[in-house]
């Protein structure tokens, strides 16, 4: 029996990367995004639905997901929606802080609730929530994106365990850097005087040469896939060797010194 996956945020990079994959595996997609009439790919791909859906939009999340669950019993939720709000806090505007915490954190939370019922009544169901190693490691210049992505990850967790006596399960994805031009196209950054020399620092890590040497969308999107079909009590996958790297190095030193070694290479 064909199964079904609902994405958010697939109009560019991993999104779509996803949406793409799963459907060559002969999954129905149904890909939502803010724009759909300016997309001209997934549109044109069998089995591949393309509906609007701004995630900031809570109206919006009701209304399409009461629509798709009227024609659609769906299996996995991917929620992928946002982007990279990157800055010493002390450069970011209040509405820059909302908008961040309204996409990243509240867009998952509400677009998994609206969702949830869906799945308890058919004592099955998948929700793969994107983080980031950012989600699972703090890092200067992105206090605000951590703080939604840590988020996901302490929802998801406390999610998964709220829902496996219905069946469902909840699992998190946490790419590292990706091949994509999510430093361009999906990152706001936030400038200050102060801060300049660690913004200088920290920006080599989006570098073009540095984004050279990440991990492919279309890798990620595969650990995606597998997440969703391994049929795996595992709640977190941690995608990309330097997400890997990172994510051991925490492990096996412990948090507290992993933070003390950060900020050693950022006292100027």
């Amino acid at each position: 029996m064909q199964k079904t996956i609902f994405i958010t945020g697939a109009s560019t990079g991993l999104g779509k990367s996803t949406a793409k994959l799963f459907q060559s595996k002969g999954w129905q997609v149904i890909a939502t995004m803010r724009n759909p009439e300016k997309e001209t790919e997934l549109n044109q791909l069998e089995n591949v639905i393309v509906l609007p859906l701004d995630v900031t939009n809570s109206e919006q999340i009701d209304s399409t997901i009461k629509s798709v669950l009227e024609k659609y019993s769906i299996d996995v939720v991917l929620n992928n929606a946002g982007y990279g709000l990157i800055g010493a806090l002390e450069s970011l505007e209040n509405h820059q802080i909302e908008r961040q915490i309204t996409t990243n954190l509240f867009g998952v939370i509400r677009v998994s609730k609206a969702f949830v019922s869906h799945f308890r009544e058919k004592k099955s169901g998948t929700f793969i929530n994107i983080t980031s190693t950012f989600g699972l490691m703090g890092f200067p210049t992105c206090s605000i994106y951590s703080a939604t992505k840590f988020a996901v990850d302490g929802f998801s967790e406390s999610l998964a365990s709220e829902l496996v006596q219905f069946g469902i399960q909840v699992k998190v994805v946490a790419p590292g850097g990706m091949k994509t031009d999510f430093a361009i196209r999906s990152m706001e950054v936030g400038q200050h005087k102060a801060y300049e020399k660690l913004t200088l620092e920290v920006s080599k890590g989006y570098s073009a040469e540095q984004i050279d040497n990440y991990t492919k969308a279309e890798e990620v999107a595969q650990i995606i896939y597998e997440a969703s079909t391994d049929n795996k009590n595992q709640l977190r996958y941690v995608a990309g060797k330097d997400a890997n790297a990172l994510y051991a190095e925490r492990l096996s030193l412990g948090a507290e010194t992993q933070v003390q070694n950060i900020k050693s290479m950022f006292t100027f």
